[in-house]
């Protein structure tokens, strides 16, 4: 298992250098590139004595880099019609069993993240150089999706994190983000010294040495049926619990506007919703705050690759956490704290649209002076569901837009009228 003692082996002198080599430092127009892959760069590698070493031209990179045309956040980073990028691995209704893993066997080359190269080889050493003594948080996030779906509502939780957690790190465990074009998107943090980068993970070092392991051979072999579900949804939620399991720290959804610190939260879960009792009745997975190998993250492995299911919506994430917690919650030695839906989720999903409309009176604008004095207060951030809320343009004067407006670190946000 890889556990503390490992991470610590890896830093040592020998390895240290050779997570520099695989990691790219460079300093263009005063601003810093940091654990960014050019795949675009011409790289040699070659293994001497178990080790990859991988050498990268700092002229090749510039000129690539120098090539590429830097745009306004504006103009990279746009509002997306998702519904134009559905991706070539959702495989077709109607299918049979049988017939969905035929269709999905022959698709696995075209799923991007699965595919194991020099960028997978080169995970640990770039996540060991990031993840160095200078962060005060340790946030990661997952996006399995095309680059150019990755717009401002995605941008703007990565500028309310690091509004309120300038000092932090953010990991976006990415191999399409991990691009040029993904570089682009992150400059402008970057340009103001926040450290966030998009790796490509090494799924099967994640994997290893857990229940998912043999999961995860199933599934790139073809040889498991992955559900109508998108299968990037499924495999997120797998991937947030052994990146914490493995490293330990803060995962964070994409569509999660972050309004206090999280720096005094430790092996943490957020109930959704409660009864009339106060009881929780659901848990979600779009916030998770554990240490590294910690045994509620390894039973939330153990429930993924034992129950999954591929055609049924929350299975395999929400109704996961729920289950497992529900089984473990009055067991010895798990240690961990169920926070109420005010931390995490203080809106639910059916509700979740009043806070992006504009008050056309005196009663909403009440109202949303309200709603901001609310979050204001116990809330560490605010779910955006976006599976209901992408359909809604942020009006100025809502409750979204105030928190914009509070929470930016860019503020470039153009309002619909």
């Amino acid at each position: 298992m890889f556990d503390h003692q490992q991470l610590c082996r890896a830093r040592t002198p020998t390895l240290s250098a050779i997570a520099v080599t695989v990691t790219i430092f460079f300093v263009y127009a005063n601003s810093i590139i940091s654990t960014i892959s050019l795949q675009s760069s011409s790289v040699s590698t070659k293994e001497i004595s178990g080790e990859l070493h991988v050498r990268i031209t700092e002229r090749q990179i510039m000129s690539t880099v120098v090539n590429q045309p830097l745009r306004s956040m504006q103009e990279e980073i746009k509002e997306v019609d998702r519904s134009e990028h559905r991706s070539s691995v959702i495989p077709p209704f109607n299918l049979t069993v049988e017939e969905r893993i035929e269709w999905f066997r022959k698709r696995v080359p075209e799923f991007e993240i699965l595919k194991a190269d020099n960028l997978t080889k080169e995970f640990l050493g770039r996540a060991l150089e990031f993840f160095n003594n200078e962060c005060d948080v340790q946030f990661f996030m997952t996006w399995i999706s095309p680059v150019e779906t990755f717009g401002r509502r995605e941008f703007l939780a990565l500028e309310s994190l690091f509004k309120v957690h300038p000092h932090g790190c953010l990991l976006i465990l990415s191999r399409d983000l991990d691009s040029i074009q993904g570089y682009r998107i992150l400059k402008p943090l970057l340009d103001r010294k926040f450290k966030v980068a998009a790796i490509t993970p090494d799924l099967s070092f994640l994997f290893k040495n857990t229940p998912a392991e043999t999961w995860f051979e199933e599934i790139k072999s073809g040889n498991r049926d992955p559900g109508e579900i998108p299968f990037a949804q499924n495999l997120s939620n797998l991937i947030r619990l052994a990146v914490l399991y493995k490293f330990g720290g803060i995962y964070l959804d994409t569509d999660f506007i972050v309004l206090k610190s999280f720096a005094d939260l430790r092996n943490a879960i957020g109930a959704q919703s409660i009864d009339v009792s106060r009881s929780w009745t659901r848990l979600n997975n779009a916030v998770l705050v554990f240490d590294m190998n910690h045994p509620l993250l390894l039973k939330f492995i153990e429930e993924f690759a034992s129950t999954f299911d591929g055609n049924k919506w929350g299975h395999n994430g929400p109704y996961l956490v729920s289950r497992v917690v529900q089984r473990v919650a009055e067991r010895p030695g798990y240690n961990f704290t169920i926070l109420p839906p005010m931390a995490f989720y203080p809106v639910g999903w059916n509700r979740i649209d009043g806070f992006f409309k504009k008050p056309e009176n005196k009663v909403e604008s009440r109202w949303v002076n309200a709603k901001l004095l609310q979050l204001s207060g116990e809330p560490y951030g605010i779910h955006l569901w976006n599976r209901q809320s992408s359909r809604f343009s942020i009006e100025e004067g809502s409750v979204m837009g105030r928190l914009i407006s509070d929470h930016c670190v860019i503020c470039e946000y153009k309002y619909s009228s």
